[in-house]
């Protein structure tokens, strides 16, 4: 067993395979709130490339984050007995993330995405496996940070909630995906209860808290009535709102370098490089100055770790960020 970790990731894993289409339109509504992607029917439709990455997913993502910026980081996940699942376990090690707490299942396919990219935007294509969740005997991390997990998951958060109970001093992280999203809070209400931070983008606030509200502010309020001590709330390429429990900041997107390449992974990256920096001692304003630095550099790359960056890297950004990149204190 490994010594005790400083964030244990709790989520699903895959392997996405990126494919990089030239011929497609794509259709929004008159707001660009809704778009489509749209490709000729019942013909062949050719491609630039393909590029195969292994064990990412928001939790994997998330602990190959935190290695990179010097902590010690484990997963717990499931993979089959495939190749893909071999292949996912190598790349963990590379990233020097603890893999003592991924079972692999006999007989079982690890999770296999494509991802349709477009222009710098993707439509991933998912199927998630069925395995049986349950909770390794995992010490006790400072931070557990929980996020996608599939369907067949509700009672494995009932597991984790009761163990958070049993261990009041290891900090919770949510960033739900999907399936908790669709949950709803009443399923989950113990994990949110105890969330120290909470990660969403608007959409997903919205419909965890079965509103349509669009003021940002008044989401922060509304979810952090629901349980969680810190509320985080990204807007895309606009920035990230933020309510610590006594004020509400809005924290600008770190400027791009050059235009990006490929989204996958940024709300992963500024999720986890957030937490990250709360587990290395900083607090949550200078956590929030640290999250859209590496969104920035993962946008540059194909995938969701590949631009991820060391605390060397991510600390050099900093020093030579823009005057106006800082948090802003927005009235209540």
């Amino acid at each position: 067993m490994p010594k005790q970790l400083d964030f244990l990731a709790i989520g699903d894993i895959t392997t996405d395979a990126f494919i990089r289409l030239k011929d497609a339109e794509v259709h929004c509504d008159v707001n660009h709130d809704t778009c489509k992607i749209c490709m000729d029917f019942a013909t062949k439709i050719p491609y630039e490339f393909v590029k195969v990455v292994p064990a990412v997913g928001n939790s994997p993502n998330a602990a190959v984050c935190a290695a990179r910026l010097g902590l010690k980081s484990g997963l717990v996940t499931n993979v089959g007995d495939d190749q893909n699942g071999k292949d996912c376990l190598a790349r963990l090690g590379n990233e020097a993330v603890a893999t003592d707490y991924v079972k692999a299942h006999i007989g079982k396919s690890t999770n296999y995405h494509y991802v349709l990219w477009y222009e710098d935007e993707r439509t991933i294509l998912i199927k998630h496996e069925s395995f049986e969740y349950s909770l390794p005997s995992i010490g006790k991390p400072k931070w557990i940070y929980l996020s996608s997990l599939g369907q067949a998951s509700l009672a494995f958060h009932n597991e984790i909630s009761e163990y958070l109970s049993e261990k009041p001093d290891v900090l919770l992280a949510f960033q739900p995906g999907t399936f908790q999203i669709n949950f709803g809070y009443e399923k989950l209400r113990d994990i949110y209860n105890q969330t120290k931070v909470f990660f969403s983008n608007i959409a997903e606030a919205q419909k965890i808290l079965e509103t349509e509200e669009g003021n940002v502010q008044k989401l922060l309020l509304m979810m952090k009535e629901r349980g969680p001590e810190i509320v985080v709330i990204t807007d895309g390429k606009k920035g990230a709102y933020m309510n610590d429990g006594k004020n509400t900041y809005f924290m600008p997107t770190y400027p791009d370098e050059k235009p990006p390449y490929e989204r996958t992974g940024a709300g992963d990256a500024f999720s986890s490089t957030f937490v990250s920096a709360l587990a290395l001692g900083k607090t949550p304003l200078e956590a929030l100055l640290w999250g859209p630095v590496n969104s920035m550099s993962v946008v540059q790359y194909i995938g969701a770790q590949e631009g991820l960056l060391s605390r060397e890297k991510l600390e050099k950004y900093l020093k030579t960020a823009p005057e106006n990149y800082r948090p802003q204190k927005l009235n209540n």
